[in-house]
């Protein structure tokens, strides 16, 4: 049976390491958007000392590029779909590290080194469906600040205060199970059952 959870920001490592692939998630609170370029400059603002203009710790980061327009005076979220993780492979196990994130969520899946970081910090993956742009900007309560504009709307980070946003399901979790890489290994061994049969 999988289990379904509501986490209220900031979460508690407690709450995460109960957590198990396949579950079902949804976020209560603050949820803060980064993608390439604001994960290349978080971390060089650490090797220069300089604090983050915002608070990572216990909360979400969420890998998307949203389109935001401004009604009457304030930021309001048009469409707030998911971007493909693996781009911030190189990057997460040291945001995570640093800035103690406890949810990461995006699509198509992460690699060892993120769920080697969030073994030891306690973060978990989670998968949000592409495509369902519209649908998450109806979870998204109101825009509360936005950093980094310079970086360009997609790659500014944008600072969400969200009620019930999901389903999410968790991909990776803290023990380091990783979802994608237990099917991707599925797909070899059939792969190679096949071949066999092929006598190829």
């Amino acid at each position: 049976m999988i289990a379904t959870y509501t986490l209220y920001t900031p979460i508690q490592e407690k709450d995460i390491r109960k957590l198990r692939v396949n579950d079902v998630i949804y976020i209560t609170g603050t949820m803060v958007t980064a993608r390439d370029q604001a994960h290349r400059r978080a971390i060089e603002w650490r090797k220069d000392e300089r604090p983050l203009p915002f608070s990572l710790e216990g909360l979400v980061v969420f890998h998307c590029g949203p389109v935001i327009r401004k009604q009457n005076g304030k930021w309001v979220a048009i469409a707030a779909g998911p971007t493909t993780s693996t781009r911030m492979e190189a990057y997460t196990d040291e945001i995570i590290y640093a800035f103690k994130p406890r949810v990461i969520v995006g699509k198509g899946g992460m690699g060892k080194r993120t769920a080697d970081a969030m073994a030891k910090q306690g973060a978990v993956y989670c998968a949000f469906t592409g495509g369902a742009a519209v649908l998450a900007t109806k979870a998204i309560r109101r825009v509360v600040d936005v950093q980094w504009l310079d970086l360009g709307m997609p790659e500014a980070t944008w600072i969400f205060e969200v009620e019930q946003f999901g389903p999410l399901i968790v991909a990776i979790d803290s023990t380091g199970k990783n979802l994608f890489a237990d099917v991707c290994e599925k797909v070899k061994a059939n792969k190679k059952q096949i071949y066999q049969k092929l006598d190829l």
